[in-house]
């Protein structure tokens, strides 16, 4: 385009702007002139209102544009509660000796005061090269192929100014079979004072998932994009800009490097022969030197109070888990003592009514004792309450209850002929069952004894005719039934 047609344009672009903008001067003296001749009142109310959508807007508008808070880290316990709960599960029969080395580990490591950094990432994504690349010197570096490593291996590696710190390498995550793997490497990612992760392109969305977890405990991260020579300038600029997108708040820095490895190539001979060649690439990783000694500048000391948060909170929700466990077979074994007594007094009952009276008493003892497991406060006037709603529950349901009784027992050869007191017996069974582990549901997820949410989980369970738990049921009555006889 010549310079007088661009001039031209130039020209008629200006003056098509100044246009609107006269054009649009103009319209807002005709609206202000409108505005001023309407009464006083009606002046007030429009003001009001534009005022408030004024403000809605740039509420709006501060939501869209305003900057994302930084995440916090998950809060630890302190570390004597936590203890506590540890001594409080042994003594409850529960396998807390992976607990316990936890803490064991995270004193050791502290008393050692050296930096550790762990390398996580999915399989293949080259986590085995670039430690070698890191720790040229190490003699257990692992296997190169993909999805080899299966334990956690620790190596020396030095940084540019002399300092040294400690590699971990740790299982690929996304393994076939590999959740034990991937169990290990989170725990290592918590005790470690900063974390690389690696991958190898854009990250998908279990990717994402892990540095959002990482970011949860406040980890120092750096995310690496691996195999940076297999991309163009172009592709790696794009690249590197998405991946800092998708990090923003989470990665100290998002760098590129190449870790090197081995490649193999078909090269062909004068001859005319051809032979398959493996050599191995240089490896390119000054970026990630230079963004390690920023990071780990501060020293072991400095970096612990954060490892140490990590850490704890980690073994808190592992001991949140076993706890729930252990209360749960706990519980099972609460519901299962209480069946049975259902069991003994529903044939041992003679006078008319004095089931009824040994049910109430039972089922009033069975809600004290999982309200107790799990800590939950009531009163005796709430337990007399969702006593009586589960009795009246189950006049409702008796008919379905007794059905289903009969049909459990009819698979077993012998027992479904004995008579209506067996038949009355299994069905206390049942009802106790389901009362227990609907009532220990509901305490495990409410933390209080709502009547209405057990309520519905009872006729759930006196609805359901699932052959396993009644099968066990009819097994409970049997035994019981056997020993009276004898």
């Amino acid at each position: 385009m010549s310079r007088r047609l661009r001039l031209l344009f130039s020209a008629l672009a200006m003056a098509a702007l100044l246009w609107l903008l006269f054009a649009a001067a103009e319209r807002a003296l005709a609206l202000a002139q409108r505005f001023l001749a309407l009464p006083a009142w009606l002046q007030w109310t429009l003001g009001g209102i534009l005022l408030l959508f004024a403000a809605a807007g740039l509420s709006v508008l501060w939501w869209l544009l305003r900057p994302r808070r930084k995440r916090r880290p998950l809060p630890a316990p302190d570390r004597g509660s936590l203890e506590r709960r540890i001594d409080q599960l042994s003594e409850r029969g529960a396998d807390t000796g992976a607990l316990s080395a936890e803490l064991g580990e995270l004193d050791r490591r502290r008393a050692s005061a050296r930096v550790y950094v762990a390398l996580f990432g999915e399989i293949s994504t080259g986590k085995s090269s670039l430690i070698r690349a890191l720790a040229p010197h190490s003699r257990n570096a692992s296997d190169v192929r993909g999805g080899t490593t299966r334990e956690v291996s620790h190596h020396d590696g030095a940084l540019p100014d002399g300092r040294t710190l400690v590699l971990a390498d740790v299982p690929g995550s996304r393994e076939a079979g590999g959740e034990a793997h991937e169990s290990l490497a989170r725990a290592e990612a918590l005790r470690a004072h900063a974390v690389i992760y690696l991958c190898a392109g854009d990250l998908n969305r279990s990717q994402a998932d892990e540095l959002r977890w990482l970011a949860g405990f406040g980890k120092p991260l750096l995310l690496v994009l691996n195999k940076a020579d297999q991309w163009t300038a172009a592709e790696l600029e794009q690249l590197l800009a998405r991946l800092n997108r998708q990090s923003r708040d989470i990665a100290s820095a998002v760098l590129a490097i190449s870790a090197g490895g081995s490649e193999r190539f078909r090269r062909e001979l004068p001859g005319g022969q051809v032979e398959s060649v493996e050599r191995q690439r240089k490896p390119v990783i000054e970026p990630l030197l230079q963004a390690l000694a920023r990071l780990t500048a501060p020293g072991a000391e400095a970096l612990e109070p954060l490892r140490e948060n990590a850490v704890l909170a980690g073994l808190h929700q592992r001991t949140g888990t076993l706890e729930a466990q252990t209360r749960a077979e706990e519980a099972e074994r609460i519901v299962r003592k209480y069946a049975r007594r259902a069991i003994v007094g529903a044939l041992a009952a003679v006078a008319p009514g004095s089931d009824l009276v040994i049910q109430g008493v039972l089922a009033t003892g069975l809600t004290r004792a999982l309200a107790g497991l799990y800590e939950v406060k009531v009163s005796e006037v709430q337990i007399e309450d969702f006593v009586q709603q589960a009795r009246l529950t189950l006049r409702t349901g008796s008919s379905i209850v007794l059905a289903i009784a009969g049909n459990a027992l009819k698979a077993f050869p012998g027992l479904g002929t004995l008579g209506g007191g067996v038949l009355h017996a299994f069905a206390y069974a049942l009802i106790f069952d389901s009362m227990g582990r609907a009532l220990a549901a509901s305490l495990a997820e409410r933390h209080s004894l709502d009547q209405d949410d057990a309520g519905a989980r009872l006729k759930e369970l006196l609805a359901d005719s699932g052959g396993a738990r009644l099968r066990q049921l009819a097994t409970l009555t049997m035994e019981a039934v056997r020993e009276r006889a004898d």
